[in-house]
């Protein structure tokens, strides 16, 4: 068992020199306003009655936009809206806190936790990367994750995932050396598509990484991730599977790649939390104060929610989502103060019911106490993935595309709400994308006085999806 994080050369949650150095993000970086004004907490701050009590009569009667949702979408637009423009939002949340899916909280033996998994930031798009900087302190990491994948004689071992070299000398007992050995051995392994492109996932996987590698790392884990096999999925899921040659074992090759330093809710807290043009009102359903007429009189209707939802009264299909259970367990004494090698450990065979552990007690964002070793115990969280519960990862299938479109041409009919965010969009978006995609609709009111997108929500290109 481990002694320690998981860590290089180079320190905690780092990749070797070689890799580390593709980071720009090379120290501390970034501004966090509350710290700097004496907020010395480790965990979310506090919120006011006024805010957790789902009482809409304390907001105020009329603001500049209504927003549905206290996530990242959410979060920029009334951040920009007022910083900017000095517009007025009253943002509504149905759970009983903010930062949406990015949430995260220290626990009761002090380990810094995520309540929907693990989130780890990373973008090639610099002004996000500048915006962010505004509501955090960061640090670097570079995220790397190991699998228990059988070997070629059904021996369990502990591989970097993507496959690099060393997880194709590993399995298969090779002796690759080089890139160009690499190489070689993909282009002995892939089997091309019967019709020249792929026309499913599982035809994209063999293309890209061959027979061996498809059976012990991506089959099975596709159907548990998914419960559709890979042949059942569009072939654009794995057409994305990365083919590392190198010795990279990064799992994002992003220029800028970090963690925020007392955690992603402070980023929240500082968007939302000291802005006088900003209410927030929490355990508030939208939908149940709409129909009762509890909202205030508003200019705009910006909406994060899922886009099928806010139709229901049409009759239509629901789209479909996946979503996650989290197992979580205290291991008290683990041996060497870990449970696991790293933070994130896929198990992608079919004889292991979840999907991956992930274990925070890792990551170097943990407060004092854990990374002064005055907390002995680790948490650990099985990920197991599931048709019910709240909505993650859109299914991504010819059905549910030709659905989703029906939706959004009901939504570009609606002049006076602006449709945002992965659920609105049915798409799944990374942490970056996301703020991206609210900033350009930002940029939209201020050149033409509305607020809307830019460009398609696919123009982005795929998210990371399930992990």
């Amino acid at each position: 068992m481990p002694g320690g994080p998981f860590a290089s050369s180079v320190g905690i949650g780092r990749a070797e020199a070689e890799w580390a150095a593709l980071n720009k993000v090379t120290g501390i970086v970034g501004t966090d306003g509350l710290f700097n004004s004496g907020e010395s907490s480790e965990a979310p701050l506090p919120l006011g009655p006024d805010i957790v009590s789902g009482d809409l009569s304390t907001a105020p009667a009329k603001v500049d936009l209504l927003i549905v949702g206290a996530g990242l979408s959410g979060a920029v637009i009334a951040e920009r809206c007022s910083k900017e423009l000095g517009m007025t939002s009253l943002v509504l949340d149905v759970r009983d806190h903010i930062g949406g899916n990015c949430y995260d909280f220290v626990e009761e033996h002090g380990i810094r936790t995520s309540k929907y998994g693990a989130h780890l930031f990373h973008t090639k798009y610099e002004r996000v990367w500048d915006y962010v900087k505004s509501f955090s302190e960061w640090v670097p990491f570079d995220h790397r994750v190991k699998g228990m994948v059988p070997d070629k004689d059904g021996v369990k071992k502990l591989v970097p995932i993507p496959p690099t070299q060393e997880t194709v000398n590993t399995l298969f007992k090779e002796n690759i050396a080089s890139e160009e050995e690499m190489q070689s051995w993909y282009d002995t392994q892939r089997v091309p598509p019967p019709s020249g492109e792929p026309t499913n996932g599982e035809e994209a996987a063999l293309s890209r990484v061959g027979p061996l590698l498809y059976e012990r790392i991506f089959k099975h884990y596709t159907k548990k991730q998914w419960d559709k096999y890979p042949a059942e999925l569009d072939a654009s899921v794995l057409m994305r599977l990365p083919c590392r040659t190198s010795t990279d074992d990064r799992y994002f090759s992003d220029e800028w790649q970090a963690l925020p330093r007392r955690g992603y809710t402070r980023i929240f807290e500082n968007m939302l939390l000291q802005d006088p043009n900003i209410t927030l009102r929490l355990n508030v359903d939208f939908f149940k104060a709409r129909a009762e007429k509890q909202l205030p009189e508003y200019g705009m209707l910006v909406y994060t929610g899922p886009i099928d939802a806010y139709f229901a009264q049409q009759g239509m299909p629901k789209l479909e989502y996946r979503s996650i259970r989290f197992e979580e367990e205290w291991v008290p004494e683990p041996e060497g103060g870990f449970f696991q090698e790293a933070m994130v450990v896929n198990h992608p065979s079919a004889d292991v019911p979840f999907t991956r552990i992930v274990e925070y007690k890792h990551i170097p964002i943990q407060p004092k106490a854990v990374k002064e070793g005055e907390v002995a115990g680790t948490l650990i969280a099985r990920e197991y993935s599931t048709a019910d519960g709240d909505p993650y990862y859109p299914v991504p299938n010819p059905a549910n595309r030709a659905l989703y479109e029906k939706y959004r041409a009901l939504a570009e009919a609606e002049s006076d709400v602006c449709f945002v965010g992965r659920l609105a969009s049915y798409k799944y978006f990374n942490m970056d994308q996301a703020i991206l995609n609210a900033l350009e609709i930002y940029d939209n009111l201020k050149e033409k006085g509305k607020l809307e997108p830019k460009r398609r929500p696919e123009d982005f290109g795929p998210g990371d999806g399930p992990k």
